[in-house]
């Protein structure tokens, strides 16, 4: 989807995609599938246990594997589980700024949104609010709690000591959790992801955990994710609604392999990741220091601050319009997101960078710091999709190609702003584009 959505003269840096090659485990499943003619419906097979040893080797969490189901994606086994375990018309309470399936899927599933926002410091630091969540969690006709975490777009990890305090507010409510953490296996350095199943405590029992292969390893397109029952009771509502919950067979291998062969893969994405956080900062900092960003703690998504431009409500659209670089509209995560917009690091620094100066060139040519056109250290080439992906692994360094709008931004502009990858996160793979889509996935 990102390289086929907008015309091609625009630079994607919106739905969580990443411009990088597939692991080659994932590969080597997927092809072999394929030419086996194993293509059919999906069953968990192996991916209860591939699950549960990565999530004790990682995570320090050890599920049940016979808790463990395939479904298609997170936030349907989210819609399908609240339709089994809620009465119609319930509401369910929820984070903003969030994952914009959160308001759509719920009312699709014939749910009330009850809307508890986080709260967010002086110097942009977002966290949980206890005392409004408990008040919102007594409200009438409330049933159920969905959290994110990793948080989508706040990039927090909520920590051990929140995570209990949400366990005892929950109990104490008598209301279902449900916990997204398809962001977890992208916990970055300097944060540590606790699994709320591994709690100990009664709201462990209580509640299901939805993750996915998906973000991590970039293969959301095979529709394969994870739902871990915190009870028989729970387990016995997924097995209910198998026939809405099939995943896809190549997807179940696919995350199999992504689970057991693919962690080497993984840390170098981590370490790509952790460098691109830090680059952005400086980008913004030289282009656009109106903008306010902290460094997500998890992920590849970047939440921007962009009210002090003037842009409106919805930066990212005067970002397509003036800059053609496409964001993630701030308000489709709620109305604590006007005036934000949401950036996808998962790219190469060349390709970042590029996309920041597009944002700082769409504030130049909107008022009054002057006419785009006549400010020769800021171009718009064509924006084909890269001729070449990053390819991650060690010893694989850049390579020569780089990607063709990024050729002609050197020599309209020259290299010396273009900062290379560290070599062993190199090579780049190819693409299409056209079409056009609004919500952030």
């Amino acid at each position: 989807m990102k390289w086929r959505v907008h015309p091609p003269d625009v630079l994607p840096a919106f739905v969580a995609e990443m411009d990088f090659d597939l692991a080659e485990p994932i590969v080597a499943a997927a092809t072999s599938a394929i030419a086996a003619g194993d293509c059919g419906y999906g069953l968990t097979g192996q991916l209860g246990e591939a699950y549960a040893a990565f999530a004790a080797g990682r995570q320090g969490w050890s599920p049940d594997p016979s808790m463990i189901f395939a479904i298609p994606d997170v936030m349907t086994g989210v819609a399908e589980f609240v339709q089994a375990a809620t009465p119609p018309g319930a509401a369910i309470v929820i984070n903003p700024p969030v994952y914009p399936p959160f308001f759509d899927r719920l009312r699709l599933a014939g749910r009330r949104i009850v809307e508890v926002p986080l709260s967010r410091a002086g110097d942009g630091r977002y966290d949980l609010d206890p005392e409004a969540l408990g008040q919102a969690l007594a409200g009438d006709g409330v049933h159920a709690y969905l959290l994110c975490n990793p948080h989508n777009p706040a990039g927090r990890v909520w920590s051990r000591q929140q995570l209990t305090t949400v366990a005892d507010i929950c109990l104490r409510r008598d209301v279902v959790l449900l916990v997204d953490e398809i962001h977890a296996p992208l916990v970055l350095p300097g944060a540590h992801h606790v699994p709320f199943g591994s709690l100990d405590h009664e709201m462990a029992t209580r509640s299901v955990t939805f993750t996915s292969a998906s973000k991590a390893w970039n293969i959301p397109g095979l529709k394969c994710a994870v739902a871990v029952a915190g009870s028989a009771g729970h387990a016995a509502l997924l097995s209910e609604r198998w026939d809405a919950l099939l995943p896809g067979q190549i997807g179940v291998l696919a995350a199999v392999a992504a689970f057991t062969e693919s962690l080497p893969w993984l840390d170098a994405l981590l370490g790509q990741l952790d460098e691109n956080r830090s680059l952005l900062s400086g980008l913004l900092a030289e282009h656009l220091p109106g903008v306010r960003y902290l460094p997500p703690e998890a992920s590849f998504l970047a939440w921007l601050d962009c009210r002090a431009l003037g842009l409106g409500d919805d930066p990212a659209k005067a970002f397509l319009d003036r800059g053609r670089v496409a964001l993630s509209p701030g308000p489709d995560f709620g109305a604590q997101g006007l005036g934000f917009a949401r950036l996808n690091m998962g790219t190469s620094p060349e390709l970042m960078a590029e996309a920041v100066r597009r944002m700082a060139a769409a504030l130049l040519q909107g008022g009054q710091h002057g006419n785009l056109a006549g400010d020769r250290r800021f171009g718009r080439p064509p924006c084909a999709r890269p001729a070449r992906l990053v390819r991650l692994g060690p010893g694989l360094g850049l390579s020569a190609r780089l990607p063709r709008r990024v050729q002609i931004h050197v020599r309209l502009h020259g290299s010396a702003r273009l900062r290379r990858p560290q070599a062993g996160r190199g090579r780049l793979h190819d693409g299409g584009g056209g079409g056009r889509r609004r919500r952030a996935r």
